[in-house]
């Protein structure tokens, strides 16, 4: 059961890849390059200070550093446990796939990082700053999928490491946000 799973993920992988043309590979490398977003990321900082002032903001900045790192070693632990070849690294379908990012970092990885991160970031944001703006989650969520989608079609991602990546980025950034309510509750109540 397991063998077949995987080669349905290859045989998705393949076909989403193969939607890519050479048109739009700039934008998706814009997309995926971890520093595009920083200024997106800054604007969602200015949304929490305005909202709830200074003292709040750096605890929920020193909240989301250690949502960022959890997810992230713990994504670089799984990565090394697991050890699944990534696409651009699969001597199997290595050729027949479009392969346009800078390098294969590594030739094995499980699950994204990528899609972790920003899918524990949108869920996070999107909760903390959901009393004031109701819909700005499903921008969050939309962001992120788009993220984890520049994966695949980078050439570095299965679409079961996007959907593993973005499950336990949106349970990280839940709990991660019920942390920040729990902090909140104890150190700003007067």
């Amino acid at each position: 059961m397991l063998e077949q799973l995987l080669e349905l993920d290859t045989e998705l992988f393949i076909f989403l890849n193969s939607l890519g043309s050479s048109t739009w590979d700039g934008l998706w490398l814009v997309i995926t390059d971890e520093y595009t977003f920083a200024p997106f990321y800054a604007i969602l900082l200015f949304l929490i200070y305005k909202k709830y002032g200074l003292k709040t903001l750096l605890i929920i900045v020193f909240v989301i550093a250690a949502m960022i790192t959890f997810t992230d070693q713990t994504t670089n632990l799984v990565k090394r446990s697991v050890g699944r070849f990534r696409p651009c690294a699969c001597e199997d379908i290595m050729d027949t796939i479009r392969y346009i990012a800078e390098r294969c970092s590594t030739n094995r990885s499980f699950f994204s990082g990528h899609a972790a991160n920003s899918m524990a970031a949108a869920v996070f944001g999107g909760l903390v700053l959901r009393p004031y703006y109701k819909k700005l989650i499903f921008i969050l969520l939309l962001w992120s999928f788009i993220v984890a989608y520049s994966r695949i079609y980078v050439g570095v991602h299965y679409p079961i490491d996007i959907l593993c990546g973005m499950t336990f980025g949106a349970l990280s950034g839940f709990a991660f946000y019920k942390l920040n309510k729990y902090i909140l509750q104890r150190f700003t109540s007067e």
